[in-house]
């Protein structure tokens, strides 16, 4: 067993002062629920379906065929995954939604419709908490999804990145920074989702359910479809669907064995584990893989970011700031069992965060779904390849 520690081999990069804001303290601002019945909900359970309902078809080219991949009609290929997906849904905008990770929320419901998920230290108490962030274009077929819970400043910049409507309840003062203040963030819905009656105490009893995103889309008046602020083209720079995934060991002289890689979260304690048949990195925390309740398939993606990064705490809560917009900064990009080491590049509050090779061009990356996860600077040398 080979194991890799993170700074030992990684390219520099410049670094300059993280960014720190003077906030108030933290307010709750959970919903209430209703304990005499199992569903509490904001909307109407009559409520029509959103048109993109129903999940759009992945269409999946023949291995044995060299003849090229032809995009089917009504299909375009997905911004965020490089994969067919129906045309319907072209122009949509995404969600990102804010999920708990404290063990006491899972199991958690439907994020592996997620077509990309975050994982961001949360506040530096509490062992360095995480929580999650999914983004999901085809929100219309969301049956359950969730627990959902508070924001934070982080999760607001990289959310706008991809034009996403954040779905949370809550969070610190510090967010009244940027939802009051810039239009490019203001775009957001707060504790109007549906409450479940599951046994548990009321922070982890809310869930977007069937319904609940037209309702609150409507009574926000927010637009469903790409507005000023979106980035048009692919988020990542795929390789072409149906082409020859990129082989990062053949490509890059400097690259590393990475069947497994563990992040320095204490709290939760998550690492990742390539599945050699489906050639997907599985996620496990709490030492268990994590299974999505609502279909009992486990969280699993094509690729792997790992980006170092500044942060500065906001308050005596640990609250915090990532320096998340910055000119350049060391990273991590891995798939098929190899990491490659690159930088990464964010230049303002709606611009979309780029990934380099040694080279400094754009890396390529195979299509599918991507975990991405911010390690703080200061524990960068504790993420392990395996």
């Amino acid at each position: 067993m080979i194991r890799v520690r993170y700074g030992k081999r990684a390219v520099s990069a410049a670094l300059c002062a993280a960014l720190i804001f003077s906030v108030t303290a933290c307010g709750s601002a959970d919903s209430g629920s209703n304990a005499d019945s199992d569903i509490t909900s904001p909307s109407n359970n009559d409520t029509e379906k959103s048109s993109s309902s129903e999940a759009p078809q992945t269409y999946v080219p023949d291995p044995d065929s060299n003849e090229p991949y032809v995009l089917p009609d009504g299909m375009y290929f997905s911004e965020f995954t490089g994969v067919p997906i129906s045309e319907e849904i072209k122009n949509q905008r995404p969600i990102a939604v804010m999920v708990d990770n404290e063990v006491n929320a899972l199991p958690h419901y439907e994020t592996t419709k997620a077509d990309v998920v975050y994982e961001l230290m949360n506040s530096t108490h509490n062992e360095r908490i995480t929580r999650l962030m999914c983004i999901v274009k085809d929100w219309g077929s969301i049956q359950q999804m969730g627990n959902i819970r508070s924001t934070r400043p982080t999760n607001i910049i990289l959310a706008a990145e991809w034009n996403a409507i954040l779905c949370h309840d809550g969070g610190p003062a510090a967010h009244n920074t940027y939802f009051f203040n810039k239009d490019c963030y203001k775009d957001h819905i707060s504790g109007k989702f549906s409450r479940i009656n599951n046994g548990k105490s009321q922070e982890y009893t809310e869930y977007i359910l069937e319904g609940d995103l037209k309702y609150a889309i409507e009574e926000e008046g927010l637009s469903t479809t790409y507005n000023e602020y979106a980035n048009e083209g692919s988020h990542f720079n795929f390789v072409g669907y149906g082409e020859e995934e990129i082989k990062l060991n053949e490509k890059y002289p400097r690259s590393y064995q990475a069947f497994r890689v563990t992040l320095p979260f204490a709290h939760n304690s998550p690492y990742l584990i390539l599945n050699p048949e489906t050639g997907l990195y599985e996620y496990y925390e709490y030492g268990e893989k994590y299974i999505d309740a609502s279909n009992g398939e486990p969280l699993a993606f094509k690729n792997i970011i790992i980006q170092k990064c500044e942060f500065a705490e906001l308050d005596e809560n640990g609250y915090l700031i990532y320096n998340c917009i910055f000119p350049s900064e060391q990273g991590w990009y891995l798939t098929n069992g190899i990491a490659k080491d690159i930088t990464w590049a964010k230049n303002s509050d709606t611009d979309v965060t780029r990934y380099y090779d040694e080279n400094g061009e754009e890396l390529k990356m195979n299509t599918g779904k991507t975990y991405i996860t911010l390690v703080p600077d200061d524990s960068w040398e504790r993420v392990i390849f395996e």
